[in-house]
């Protein structure tokens, strides 16, 4: 797999959390290169390396050193998903959570969330999400919570929560928050609840629904998965473009399948190995011409052409501008 993603909806409950809260939610999407029109995007999935970037600067804008437990506590919940619809088509909570384990990457590639048992009890918990990010954590733990708390139509109750980062000075303020026991310092994050919740029926059960949203919630899941695919196509795309040697051929070889199939599995994307070689030198192109003070023959070498001549004509075609002026435009003197 290639890098971790979340989905976009994530960034938008959080924006939404942000306005609730009072901060000042543009400046954080600014400080992170982002615009509140970007999240917008219906497919949009972010880069999961991002959350700390996202972290450090709504730290720095709210200037509250707990703004993972107060952002979480005023997330809007969880809706509109193909997860939320096999919970409430599913016939009880237990069905619906064991159902959306299967589709976590809908929500994150790093989720790695499993349904446990031990001498305590039963527990959620995400080996996927550690406290490297324990603001991200706090977050995640609070939505889930409230999630299950809709869901369940306020049936759900954590009885014991267990962090795997030290105790916060502000340890009141957390119990205040999570209602319920806590421990730090503890070898993984762990949610306990009463087992007794899992056969709390919806209200919304239906068998056809559920298979509907199943067949949606696979087929999501197989775009993911196509996205993957290109995602690789693209990283050996990089790594053999100073070489010359970026053509459909030798990356069919690198991943191993015959050039027809790579064709084909392209095909399923809706794009062509042209295309992503374009893409990806289209893009290169102006990130080092706008963010560097590298040369125009050494551009034209890192981004696999063999003559500037062929260089100036395709980057002329893309942007409908010459390299040089594109450069005076984002590096104005």
């Amino acid at each position: 797999m290639s890098e971790f993603k979340d989905a976009g909806f994530l960034i938008r409950l959080a924006y939404q959390g942000m306005e609730n809260m009072g901060i000042d939610a543009a400046t954080v999407l600014n400080r992170i290169g982002m615009s509140f029109q970007q999240i917008q995007a219906k497919d949009l999935r972010t880069p999961h390396s991002a959350q700390r970037l996202f972290w450090e600067a709504i730290t720095e804008v709210s200037n509250d050193p707990d703004i993972g437990l107060h952002l979480g506590e005023h997330l809007p919940v969880f809706r509109g998903q193909v997860i939320e619809y096999l919970f409430l088509s599913s016939p009880t909570f237990g069905d619906g959570l064991n159902r959306a384990l299967n589709y976590q990457r809908l929500i994150s590639d790093a989720v790695q969330a499993t349904l446990q048992e031990d001498e305590h009890g039963t527990y959620l918990c995400n080996p996927g999400l550690t406290s490297s990010i324990h603001h991200l954590l706090v977050a995640v733990v609070l939505g889930v919570m409230k999630f299950f708390k809709y869901i369940t139509e306020d049936a759900f109750k954590a009885d014991l929560i267990c962090f795997d980062f030290p105790e916060p000075e502000n340890i009141a303020e957390y119990q205040r928050v999570f209602g319920c026991e806590l421990r730090f310092g503890e070898p993984e994050t762990r949610m306990y609840f009463d087992d007794a919740v899992l056969a709390t029926p919806s209200l919304h059960a239906e068998p056809e629904l559920l298979k509907l949203h199943e067949q949606l919630a696979s087929e999501y899941v197989a775009k993911l998965e196509k996205q993957d695919f290109v995602g690789q196509v693209n990283r050996i795309i990089g790594e053999l473009l100073e070489s010359g040697n970026a053509n459909l051929e030798t990356v069919a070889e690198r991943l191993d399948i015959k050039p027809r199939a790579l064709r084909t599995r392209l095909a399923e994307v809706d794009t062509n190995f042209n295309q992503l070689l374009a893409d990806y030198r289209c893009n290169l192109a102006k990130r080092l011409l706008a963010k560097t003070e590298e040369s125009i023959d050494e551009i034209v070498y890192l981004t696999g052409f063999s003559e500037p001549s062929t260089f100036y004509r395709a980057f002329k075609r893309w942007t409908d501008l010459t390299p040089i002026e594109y450069r005076k435009m984002k590096q104005p003197a």
